[in-house]
């Protein structure tokens, strides 16, 4: 009785199903290929080797994408040089099988179709493998199981099937790599030179480092006071003002320098944010919006200001004591709703890590920048992380900050593809301000106070932004001024850059 129950059961069970696929789709789309190169040029979708289920189709495309990118026409002849030991193509029948793909011009009918069936089957088996990987670690119930960390990684696996990223496959052809690269060194050679990522809205910024670069993790650094959140709120205006005023003027997203741009802001709110670039735009200092210290005129440049912002690209997430999987989620997400290009955290040191390492901070710090270089890759974009700076630079002589100087951790410097440090000499030298003579003191003392006076007005509104880390190139300064009244920050005219520091660098 118990053996038939069982039988029973057995039978029950749902059979064993094929992963989703549609081989005679990827043969049909193939021999449409063979017969006219072009079909390729005209796809929507973004069809890659990794997407064919059968291995000997996605070698063919590797190899057609391959000699296309070579400006060479591709035909069943040309391909079989490359395919005459190839043990796949042997067991479909020989090199006679690429002469039997351009047979049937079927596929010539509807090349498009065709090429989004494949991606989309491509996806489905993503989501089967996805799936298949949850149920699994799901089942797992040891001590060593974090649900949290099951969770995290189950929805980047989701976020990459839906970006139509393999996660079967991690490596990519060098071919694929170099077109990359050739794509982004034209953006550059179009943008006259100065930049080949997003910009900064700074000229002088963009062409020190060939503005944002994607998948690159940006460590901003200073000591409190000197600028580092007015300087991430401007940078993160400038990309999405950049990018709406480009697809006003008919510019394709893609074609844009600017980017919408995601901001986590763990130290202000919103509304203050907000403030700060309204400050910016309209001219207003900060102080008088926020004490409500405007004239009629004032509110009413400020509500133009208002208008013109309504449609700008720029999400703030202002959770307080935000984790560092929960900003990857909040970055996927936006990702995915609104395509964003940047991504800005105020600040590293403030974001939590999993909880495995809080007893150890340097640790938690480390795993914090670790998980923002990988969001940076992930998503493809930028991440410039605001970071603080230790105490050892208010004991030296010279203020200007060290990369020595990151504080907590030396992992920081590590995983940033830049460091920059925000320095300001103004703010040290007013707090040196000596006494104010009186006619009684003596000349040594009026001597004093006018050198002081003489040296503020000289650096007064002055900054520099210290590039202590490139990847990509030379490191150095950068001359901006800062208006800190409105907290903006500005290229400085070659005048001005003369008359304050000479000609130096």
């Amino acid at each position: 009785m118990a053996s038939e129950a069982l039988l029973l059961r057995e039978a029950e069970q749902p059979a064993v199903r094929a992963l989703p696929s549609n081989v005679e789709a990827e043969a049909a789309f193939l021999g449409a290929v063979l017969i006219d190169n072009r079909v390729i040029e005209e796809l929507r979708t973004p069809l890659v080797p990794d997407h064919f289920f059968e291995p000997i189709h996605a070698r063919i495309y590797e190899r057609i994408l391959h000699l296309l990118d070579r400006k060479a026409v591709v035909t069943p002849v040309t391909l079989r040089p490359y395919f005459e030991a190839d043990e796949g193509l042997k067991a479909l029948g020989g090199l006679a099988y690429l002469a039997r793909l351009t047979a049937n011009e079927q596929g010539l009918l509807a090349p498009r179709e065709l090429a989004e069936q494949i991606y989309d089957l491509a996806l489905l088996r993503e989501l089967v493998s996805v799936g298949r990987n949850l149920v699994e670690g799901a089942m797992d119930t040891s001590e060593s199981v974090e649900p949290l960390e099951q969770i995290e990684h189950a929805e980047a696996a989701l976020y990459k099937v839906a970006e139509g990223a393999s996660t079967g496959s991690e490596a990519q052809s060098f071919s694929t790599a170099t077109r990359t690269a050739i794509t982004a060194i034209e953006k550059a050679f179009n943008s006259g030179g100065h930049i080949s990522g997003k910009t900064t809205g700074l000229s002088s910024v963009n062409q020190k480092i060939g503005g944002l670069h994607d998948s690159d993790l940006i460590i901003l650094a200073g000591r409190p006071g000197m600028g580092k959140t007015s300087l991430a709120t401007n940078i993160a205006f400038n990309a999405a003002d950049r990018l709406r005023r480009d697809l006003a003027d008919g510019i394709a997203p893609e074609q844009s320098v600017g980017a919408a741009t995601a901001f986590f802001s763990l130290e202000m709110s919103a509304d203050q944010l907000a403030t700060r670039i309204l400050a910016e735009q309209s001219g207003i200092s900060s102080e008088a919006l926020r004490v409500g210290r405007i004239s009629r005129e004032d509110f009413q440049q400020l509500s133009f200001a208002s208008q013109r912002l309504a449609e700008l690209p720029l999400y703030i997430d202002d959770t307080p004591a935000l984790s560092i999987a929960a900003c990857a989620r909040g970055a996927r997400r936006l990702k995915r709703r609104h395509n964003i290009g940047l991504v800005v955290v105020d600040y590293l040191q403030l974001l939590q890590g999993t909880g495995r390492a809080q007893d150890n901070r340097v640790n938690e710090i480390s795993e914090i920048s670790r998980g923002l270089k990988t969001l940076a890759k992930e998503l493809q974009v930028p991440v410039i992380a605001l970071s603080q700076l230790s105490r050892a630079v208010e004991q030296r002589e010279d203020k200007r900050p060290m990369l020595s100087d990151l504080r907590e951790s030396g992992s920081i410097e590590q995983d940033a593809d830049m460091v920059w440090f925000v320095y300001r000499e103004d703010y040290y030298a007013m707090a040196t301000e000596p006494k104010e003579p009186s006619d009684t003191d003596p000349p040594d003392v009026h001597t004093k106070w006018q050198a002081w006076r003489e040296r503020m007005e000289q650096i007064t509104g002055l900054s520099e932004l210290i590039v202590a880390k490139q990847r990509h190139g030379a490191t150095g300064k950068v001359r901006l001024r800062f208006e800190a009244r409105i907290t903006r920050f500005s290229d400085l005219a070659d005048d001005d850059m003369r008359t304050a520091y000479g000609d130096d660098d």
